[in-house]
């Protein structure tokens, strides 16, 4: 089969099992031979598809950039995904758990880029003076890859796993934050579940940044301002049940809470 009509046929696959919520085979077990440019290929033609359908892209999301994620998978480095207006929602929102196919939260601050950024040679230095601010989120992950047996070129082929982003209504300027130290308390229906740091995402959130318009500049493009940044999580995605409750306390910026229905899977 052509390389090109093997990214559609996979990408179709998982745009049915997104809107299924049906996932499917893992990539990698039925084509071993997949590279990673293949992944980000069969990735952009479903963000093209979604575009065509009167998405519009808002920014990107950052994935495997602890060191504990980045061994699991064997890389050495993160990996991204884009982001839509259809992904947000609004701040203790309810959100139909049927419309999800595995889901799993992950608390992460949300940076808004004060101006356009693109590599190379993008510093963390020069990445924090392009960002606006950073709001409290929490990151509905999800994979359209059966029971998240996944490998880096599965993950990015599917987005790398993006599902929804719920952002808080609280931002401050990074100039006033020390985004190392910045903590963060998680609950699941009132139960201390987690706790993390900003430490956690490659020593300082704000690199992720850097990497990510460093990988964008070498594909021809980058950030632009007003776009959404998700750096990547500071403790373990949790998988979520129906009826969950989960609240995320960062410290300085306040807190997100993301509520699911009690409906099971359709």
């Amino acid at each position: 089969m052509p390389i090109a009509a093997l990214h559609q046929q996979l990408a179709d696959e998982l745009w049915e099992a997104d809107r299924s919520a049906k996932p499917v085979a893992p990539l990698t077990d039925r084509h071993s031979d997949l590279a990673i440019e293949d992944a980000y290929a069969i990735q952009t033609i479903n963000i093209e598809r979604r575009t065509a359908a009167g998405e519009r892209v808002i920014g990107r999301k950052v994935g495997l950039t602890s060191r504990a994620m980045q061994e699991l998978l064997g890389v050495d480095e993160p990996d991204f995904g884009v982001l839509t207006d259809q992904m947000i929602v609004e701040d203790g929102d309810l959100i139909p758990i049927s419309r999800l196919s595995q889901p799993r939260v992950e608390a992460e601050l949300a940076f808004v880029m004060a101006r356009d950024l693109a590599g190379p040679g993008v510093s963390t230095a020069t990445a924090l003076d392009a960002i606006a601010g950073a709001l409290p989120a929490v990151e509905v992950v999800d994979s359209r890859v059966a029971d998240w047996k996944i490998t880096l070129i599965d993950t990015v082929a599917d987005n790398a796993s993006s599902g929804l982003v719920v952002i808080g209504g609280r931002m401050r300027p990074v100039a006033d934050l020390d985004l190392r130290l910045l903590g963060v308390v998680v609950s699941r229906n009132g139960q201390l579940l987690d706790t993390g740091a900003g430490a956690a995402i490659l020593g300082n959130p704000a690199r992720c940044v850097a990497w990510l318009a460093n990988k964008l500049g070498s594909l021809g493009t980058g950030l632009q301002a007003g776009d959404i940044v998700l750096p990547g999580a500071v403790h373990k995605m949790v998988p979520v049940q129906p009826g969950d409750v989960f609240r995320a306390e960062f410290a300085h910026l306040g807190a997100v809470t993301v509520r699911f229905s009690k409906e099971g899977p359709a």
